[in-house]
């Protein structure tokens, strides 16, 4: 961005976020900036005060402005995840590994690398967390068929679908839906 500055934040993940951060750059006094999931974009660099205050507002709330080119790689990697899982459901018509390879613009082993060393898990356990995490979502909605949800998430088959649920879970995805409130409360993924 020309004469401006790209701003990553981690954890960045809802709508909600993205309106919390527009709330806060208004408070510092920063208009017209262009805030998408983990990105914010402005038309100029903030003055240490207001970076400062910019930073200490979004810790409040467990966000933070990340540096350093890996961790933002990663979070880059997260954002793709999440977006396309959450936001779109418009899985890729290839592997995730060559859609994150293009997206990103490096190859697969960089990535999966650089993912690996600053998270300590995989890009695949990552995806695999946030589609359980989804199924939870659709399983509690109950509008959806195991087959239908398989489907939307891209899985060859409810039986891959409710064995991965199963392993990250300890629940089929059948006795999930059955816990009470308080108990699917204690059932997560990382």
């Amino acid at each position: 961005m020309m004469n401006g500055t790209t701003l990553y934040i981690k954890h960045m993940t809802s709508i909600r976020c993205k309106l919390f951060i527009e709330d806060e750059l208004e408070k510092i006094g920063i208009q017209n900036a262009k805030v998408k999931l983990g990105v914010v974009e402005l038309n100029k660099e903030l003055t240490s005060e207001q970076r400062e205050r910019f930073k200490s507002g979004l810790s409040d709330v467990g966000l933070e402005i990340l540096n350093g080119r890996s961790s933002v790689l990663v979070e880059r990697i997260k954002l793709l995840i999440i977006n396309i899982i959450y936001h779109t459901l418009d899985f890729p018509k290839t592997n995730f590994s060559d859609f994150l390879s293009k997206k990103l613009g490096y190859n697969y082993t960089y990535l999966s690398n650089t993912f690996s060393r600053e998270e300590g898990i995989s890009i695949k356990e990552i995806i695999i967390c946030n589609k359980v995490e989804k199924i939870k979502e659709f399983l509690l909605h109950g509008e959806m068929t195991l087959t239908e949800i398989a489907y939307k998430l891209d899985y060859s088959s409810v039986a891959h679908l409710s064995n991965q649920f199963k392993k990250i879970t300890g629940y089929s995805p059948t006795r999930y839906k059955k816990l009470n409130k308080y108990d699917r409360k204690y059932v997560e993924c990382l």
